[in-house]
């Protein structure tokens, strides 16, 4: 069989787009031990998030990427003298979804968040970095399969009246909180996972 410039040109083209790892356009999230979470301030106006709020999740593998998230988020920010200083944002893992039945399916299971053990995740945050033109870190502790580790990564907050809205993308390690399932031999399952949040809170009534 011949092949011509123009097939080894498309060969070439579809690897390096089934290829590419996603994380490879994102910010590496910074890992380290669980964190104390500072008790709120009796101070503090609550924020809580509408149903607006997203979180969404790339996963990959060598031969390409999926897409997911979830449908039942719940949380809040607590907020001093204008400022975010705290937050808890809980998942309900049950909402799982993908863009693929079986792997929705499939992610349910013990070879990734074993649902039917562990049926939220949380994230609560512990610091608020110092906001420098409109971007600042966060800093939580995730926690999966009743896994805690801290994740920081940046943050776009914008606040208006009444409302905050924090977005972000980032990526962390799945095996850093025990997902290690590797998938086929001839096509392997990134370690690296995308996250991105959308998060828009509306302030209570005081």
């Amino acid at each position: 069989m011949k092949y011509t410039f123009h097939s080894f040109a498309a060969l070439a083209a579809f690897c390096l787009v089934s290829c590419e790892n996603p994380a490879d356009n994102t910010t590496d999230a910074k890992i380290s031990d669980a964190k104390e979470v500072a008790a709120a301030s009796a101070e503090s106006i609550i924020y809580a998030f509408t149903e607006d709020s997203k979180i969404t999740f790339i996963g990959s593998k060598i031969t390409g990427q999926k897409s997911g998230g979830f449908k039942k988020i719940d949380g809040q920010f607590s907020v001093v003298d204008g400022k975010p200083t705290g937050g808890m944002l809980t998942i309900d893992m049950n909402s799982i979804y993908s863009d693929h039945d079986k792997l929705t399916t499939h992610l349910m299971n013990e070879d990734f968040f074993n649902v039917p053990e562990f049926p939220t995740a949380t994230f609560a945050v512990t610091e608020f970095g110092e906001l420098k033109d409109g971007v600042q870190t966060v800093s939580g502790n995730l926690t999966m399969l009743d896994v805690s580790k801290n994740i920081t990564f940046p943050a776009a907050i914008v606040q208006t009246e009444g409302m905050i809205k924090l977005t972000s993308t980032f990526d962390i390690k799945r095996n850093d909180w025990g997902i290690d399932f590797k998938g086929k031999p001839d096509d392997l399952i990134r370690n690296e996972v995308v996250i991105a949040f959308d998060l828009v809170a509306k302030k209570q009534a005081e």
